[in-house]
């Protein structure tokens, strides 16, 4: 049996037994979410909570004060972000910028490897919103909205790090990039959906997690489906089906023309998106 293959063995062995180890979401994550579903939080309980992680405060201020935003005066408090950003785009957004906790590992090339997708997930995310702002601006629909357009995209990937965990765990056999590529294009779909079931998300990550590489898959209404994938083909980050996405969505409406794509203000779009998480 080829290491690639074994590979793959005890990751779909420990798929179907139901004993391969899921990331579970940061605590203040889980902390912010759990928050926001209560009926009776207030903006100012909510900025207690997340208050009490200063690195989710700092980088909530800096969100607010973001061209993401599209807001010209500075916020200087965790309250002032809170506000400005809104309860209803809280749980998400928060849910968002501790993403980038998980992607963490102590054996070199697997770390290496994990900053890698953390990095492409990001030029995907940026491209993804500048698609959905492009798309709101031409077409006036605003069924899809920011926030989830930001978390959606950042957990199209979630699927590989199991992997790269089981990986790590036997790092003088499987820690190799030519095997991992294989594994997380195979497994990632099938993981990232037991990933976003684990954590009580939303049909529409779900969706997203499991299903964005595979064309098969295709949505009645314009859904974050459709913009990620777009996204990862403006990011060069989508392993075939450039040309064949692009018609789609002029076909589907999601734009009017591809040059629109292709234009100053997506790239000011895709770089103000990119700049919260640099």
């Amino acid at each position: 049996m080829s290491t690639e293959n074994a590979l793959l063995t005890i990751l779909i062995d420990k798929i179907n037994n139901d004993t391969l180890v899921l990331p579970t979401l940061p605590a203040v994550a889980l902390k912010v979410r759990k928050a926001a579903d209560n009926p009776d939080i207030n903006l100012n309980a909510m900025a207690d909570v997340i208050g009490q992680d200063p690195s989710l405060s700092a980088r909530m201020i800096k969100i607010s004060n973001s061209a993401y935003l599209g807001r010209t005066v500075k916020v200087t408090s965790t309250t002032q972000a809170v506000t400005r950003i809104g309860l209803r785009q809280i749980k998400n957004i928060a849910t968002a910028l501790a993403m980038e906790q998980l992607f963490v590992s102590k054996n070199a090339i697997v770390k290496a490897y994990m900053e890698k997708v953390w990095e492409d997930t990001i030029e995907i995310v940026a491209s993804s919103i500048a698609v959905l702002q492009v798309h709101t601006k031409a077409t006036k629909n605003r069924a899809l909205n920011l926030d989830s357009m930001m978390l959606a995209a950042l957990v199209a990937n979630i699927g590989a790090l199991p992997v790269l965990t089981e990986a790590e765990r036997h790092a003088e056999v499987f820690a190799n990039p030519t095997f991992l590529d294989v594994a997380i294009k195979k497994l990632s779909g099938k993981i990232g959906e037991g990933i976003m079931q684990a954590w009580g998300f939303e049909p529409e990550f779900i969706q997203v997690a499991k299903s964005w590489r595979d064309l098969s898959v295709q949505t009645e209404s314009i859904s974050y489906l459709d913009l990620i994938r777009l996204g990862a083909v403006l990011s060069g980050k989508f392993d075939g089906g450039d040309a064949e996405l692009l018609e789609q969505a002029v076909e589907k409406k999601i734009i009017p023309n591809v040059t629109m794509l292709l234009s100053d203000e997506f790239k000011e779009y895709r770089d103000s998106a990119k700049h919260v998480f640099g």
